[in-house]
């Protein structure tokens, strides 16, 4: 599996010929838009720094897109979509945390999660996690503080910061008492890898 960054949330997931692209940007939103081709798209909140779905078509990649609660089976991909009410850009909104399963690794995508409180019924649903995409930036996503907690009781192996700037981010590394803050160009991980880690951070470049 190779994870990339696009930049905001957005992080494209490959593994043989299928591709996963997460909370693609797109074109009206004030990010830079992406534009890469995908199979499925999750996009966990209908705001335009989330929703590009039409950004990860291309070629002959039209994605199925996931945009909500409930149960995935695209393929070998097998996922589940759990709704939490958040405030984005002064809105009154609905979060979805996806949980995917693949190559026999379970991912949690929490999206734009403003409250590190979740709903006790969908933590006994997220199982033991391989890989956490965790928001860190404040403002409309989880505080340092929060994303720290969050990440700690979830009890991720590997966990990928996401939506913040520098500051933030020194901030969580020093919170999760992390030296590994170099940026990587991408992550390659297999099984074998994850099953040894144990909170183990990693920054990718966007």
């Amino acid at each position: 599996m190779v994870i990339t960054h696009h930049g905001g949330q957005c992080f494209k997931v490959s593994f043989g010929d299928t591709t996963l692209a997460f909370d693609p940007i797109s074109k009206k939103s004030k990010l830079s838009a992406v534009k890469f081709g995908s199979d499925v798209a999750f996009i966990s909140m209908q705001h335009a720094d989330f929703n590009g779905a039409d950004q990860v078509a291309h070629g002959n990649k039209q994605p199925f897109v996931v945009d909500g609660p409930g149960e995935y089976e695209i393929g070998d991909v097998t996922g589940r979509g759990y709704g939490v009410k958040t405030t984005y850009d002064k809105v009154e909104r609905y979060n979805t945390i996806y949980q995917v399963t693949l190559e026999g690794m379970n991912i949690v995508f929490l999206g734009a999660l403003s409250d590190h409180e979740i709903d006790p019924k969908i933590l006994g649903e997220l199982g033991d996690i391989d890989i956490l995409f965790v928001p860190i930036g404040g403002g409309d996503v989880l505080e340092v503080p929060q994303a720290s907690k969050l990440a700690t009781k979830l009890e991720a192996k590997c966990i990928i910061p996401m939506h913040y700037e520098k500051a933030a981010l020194e901030a969580f590394l020093k919170e999760e008492g992390s030296s590994n803050g170099k940026p990587e160009d991408k992550l390659t991980l297999k099984k074998k890898d994850v099953a040894v880690m144990s909170g183990e951070i990693h920054v990718l470049k966007s």
